[in-house]
């Protein structure tokens, strides 16, 4: 190929500037597209929009007592009647009646201890009850021939029939006879009383119910020796421990500063952490006076109104001191969102729900005033978060940022 053959080839850029025109205004504009739809996103996530900085409150589920609580105190359900039932001598356990969760009425029979060598001394006392009064019988028969013979010695005497040493002699019978049965008497009433010595041992030997309770604990097995010291190693002192649930109180510690928060008869709310949801009525006992000195509080005995049998001893509970009764309508929680989160205008209520990082404007409709909150009947529920106090700074829709 010749110089002048390579000159003559070029490219003609016209041809291909007209021909590239078209792709790059399609490019461009979907470059543009692309950077207004980011622009928008970005708008949207706040990105470009100053957030407006807001406090916020939950709406919560609430007692309506909570609104009128004066104090509140922890403490325990505990037994105000409670024994560890014991036996009084020491013997080996050879019966039981009972375990845990038993109900037992006064009286009855819980336990029995060996006491072979106990009855073996009641028989011993029967025995010599009985020789007793065979012996005051005897001499009840000696009295009554004495006294016919001093009485028929007395009249021959008088008579001159007979001496007067036999009348001496009479006279003297009739006295013995006499002393004797009075001390046949004095026989048999010290049996007797050795008797009830000896049934009274016996029952020792019988462990039976001081009051009507159920048993909490089971503390010795059959087998065990059971004694009133339960020094030795292997000997228990109490059987079992019983309590009795009708006398069930929470008692908590008031602080000194809130002492005077409480009053006696003052009701109460009362709620235990193994049912959570329920609230049972209750008011104070007794305010026990004496302090603690090493935490500076005051014992307080609040009393059920109404005890269950789901209440049990040593429960942990709650207590709330009202500064009125709970009424019917206050029984049932309701649900609640602060006062100052509601917007009221032109007759018609609204909240602004936090949704994402934007506040937005939900109709509420609204039932009582509880002591700075107001009862939700429809609207946001329990656990949405509104703005507190939003005033005419927020609208709905704007971007918010919580504040710490």
């Amino acid at each position: 190929m010749t110089e002048n053959d390579l000159t003559q080839l070029h490219i003609d850029k016209s041809l291909l500037s007209r021909r590239s025109s078209p792709q790059k205004r399609l490019g461009l504009l979907l470059f543009l597209a692309a950077a207004i739809a980011g622009i928008g996103y970005l708008y949207h996530k706040g990105v470009l929009t100053p957030a407006i900085e807001v406090q916020v409150a939950s709406v919560q589920k609430i007692f309506p007592s909570q609104t009128f609580t004066v104090l509140n105190a922890s403490g325990y359900v505990v037994a105000q009647r409670k024994a560890a039932v014991a036996s009084k001598i020491t013997g080996r356990l050879v019966y039981l009646a009972v375990e845990e969760g038993s109900r037992v009425k006064k009286g009855d029979l819980i336990a029995r201890l060996e006491s072979d060598d106990a009855v073996a001394t009641k028989h011993q006392a029967e025995a010599a009850l009985d020789a007793a009064r065979h012996r005051l019988e005897q001499t009840a028969a000696e009295l009554d021939d004495a006294t016919l013979a001093y009485h028929r010695s007395q009249k021959l005497a008088a008579e001159g029939f007979i001496a007067r040493s036999d009348l001496d002699a009479a006279t003297a019978r009739f006295r013995r006879a006499r002393a004797g049965v009075a001390v046949g008497q004095s026989d048999v009433a010290n049996s007797r009383a050795a008797l009830d010595a000896a049934k009274v041992s016996l029952e020792y030997a019988y462990i039976k119910a001081p009051f009507d309770a159920v048993v909490l604990t089971k503390n010795a097995d059959i087998g065990d020796i059971v004694t009133p010291i339960g020094a030795a190693s292997n000997a228990k002192a109490a059987v079992v421990t019983l309590a009795d649930m009708a006398s069930l109180q929470v008692e908590v510690d008031v602080s000194e500063s809130n002492i005077e928060k409480v009053h006696r008869g003052q009701p109460c709310e009362i709620y235990l952490d193994a049912l959570p949801n329920e609230r049972m009525s209750g008011k104070v006992h007794m305010i026990v006076p004496t302090a603690d000195r090493t935490r500076a509080s005051i014992m307080v005995k609040i009393a059920f109104n109404r005890l269950r049998p789901a209440i049990l001893p040593e429960m942990s509970a709650k207590v709330a001191f009202l500064s009125h009764a709970v009424q019917e309508s206050e029984k049932e929680p309701v649900t609640a969102a602060p006062d100052t989160a509601v917007v009221r205008h032109d007759g018609q209520s609204w909240v602004y729900k936090i949704a994402g990082n934007r506040a937005v404007a939900m109709p509420v409709r609204l039932g009582r005033r509880l002591n700075g909150l107001d009862e939700v009947l429809s609207g946001p529920g329990a656990g949405d978060k509104v703005v507190i106090a939003p005033g005419n700074r927020i609208h709905s829709g704007d971007i918010v940022k919580i504040a710490p």
